[in-house]
């Protein structure tokens, strides 16, 4: 793993930015809404015809849009490598690990520890990575010359939930239902080069390197968080932009209030990057088309 001390050269976005809700199209809008509230414990919050949203309390997490006409895209295309969902305590991670264990075993695909975090991986049924974690406390990150230090170290599931699985978090999990709160805590991207994804979420977006795995992976956040973001090329080196695919939808970024999205706005102007603002939202295409769009706390719903 190397390290860069890179700061976006037109501006940073707002310390508290935080992601919102990830978007995906399916083809299965039953059975992904299954997975996700069944397997994953998230609530479902709305179900307006061919849109889902899922959750925990008023917070979207997921949101699920029917598009049978689409098909999968290419495994080496860009788009979604994972939506992570952070869970706020391990016993809240350990009962929805569990839930998607007896529910959906097959979707597990493997558990790190990463120092700053412990996390689990699947693969929901229409093969969107998603990733389940807790995050350490701040004061037990480690930071060198203003990079945070992470690695993947093997986290023995088993004994995870040995540990942190109380007799009400599986409860909880049989009947169905979470515990505590959970959030998008960060997205993972499937992009086809890193200087291209650095140029555009760093340099223009306004995010701050915190690692970068050589020429391979790049992680990037607002406010001092191991990452918000993360873009790699592992199976998609060389992509270029997206077609219409089932998949990723749209990564929903949130900024604290209207004078940063009016900032940022005037950024990516600045930069070239068409935007379409309709006054409560700023939408963009990366350089592999992947939507991103970004409103104000103040009017998230």
């Amino acid at each position: 793993m190397t390290t860069t001390n890179e700061l976006p050269t037109g501006g940073l976005l707002a310390a508290d930015t935080g992601m919102g809700a990830v978007t995906l199209r399916v083809g299965d809008l039953d059975g992904m809404i299954r997975y996700y509230r069944d397997g994953v414990t998230l609530e479902l919050l709305s179900h307006d015809g061919p849109v889902a949203v899922l959750g925990r309390g008023t917070t979207p997490v997921v949101i699920l849009e029917y598009a049978p006409e689409l098909k999968h895209a290419s495994p080496r295309s860009a788009g979604l490598f994972h939506t992570a969902i952070l869970f706020d305590t391990r016993e809240a991670l350990a009962a929805a690990v569990y839930s998607v264990a007896i529910r959906y075993p097959g979707t597990f695909t493997g558990s790190s520890d990463h120092l700053v975090s412990e996390a689990f991986y699947f693969t929901d049924p229409e093969g969107n990575g998603v990733e389940l974690y807790f995050d350490r406390d701040r004061s037990q990150w480690s930071w060198v010359h203003g990079q945070v230090e992470m690695a993947t170290i093997f986290l023995d599931p088993n004994r995870y939930l040995a540990e942190h699985l109380s007799q009400g978090a599986v409860d909880a999990a049989t009947a169905g239902t979470g515990l505590g709160d959970a959030i998008v805590g960060h997205v993972h991207l499937s992009v086809g080069d890193i200087p291209s994804a650095r140029e555009f979420y760093v340099n223009r977006l306004g995010f701050e390197t915190t690692t970068t795995y050589g020429s391979q992976a790049l992680f990037v956040s607002a406010g001092g968080y191991h990452h918000h973001m993360a873009m790699n090329t592992w199976n998609s080196a060389g992509a270029g932009r997206r077609s219409p695919a089932l998949g990723l939808g749209k990564v929903e970024i949130v900024v604290p209030g209207a004078d940063d999205l009016g900032e940022l706005g005037e950024r990516m102007s600045h930069y070239g990057v068409e935007t379409r603002d309709d006054g409560r939202t700023l939408a963009f295409d990366d350089p592999w088309a992947n939507l991103v769009e970004v409103r104000a706390a103040s009017d998230v719903e």
